[in-house]
């Protein structure tokens, strides 16, 4: 009930920015994502798992191979990290 309370009370453009330069958020993805997401990567062998890392707004960040690469680059970047299922 609290989330709710404090989301009604949010402007869209400050929903949009919040936890903006803080906070990070981790996914595997599927290689027919990954163009969506990185338009300049290269085509993506379909049994490779992926990792990515974006900033609080959806920003791409990080592509790779191994998810504890997304972990240091969150760390470089001063950034809290949560993953998504």
């Amino acid at each position: 009930m609290l989330m709710r309370e404090v989301t009604s009370r949010l402007t869209q453009s400050e929903l949009a920015h919040l936890g903006a330069g803080e906070v990070g958020y981790i996914r595997k993805m599927r290689s027919d994502e990954v163009s969506r997401c990185f338009p300049e990567a290269p085509d993506v062998n379909p049994n490779l798992d992926l990792w990515a890392l974006f900033a609080a707004d959806g920003t791409p960040i990080l592509l790779t191979d191994n998810r504890s690469s997304t972990f240091y680059k969150a760390a470089e970047d001063e950034l809290k990290t949560v993953s998504l299922h």
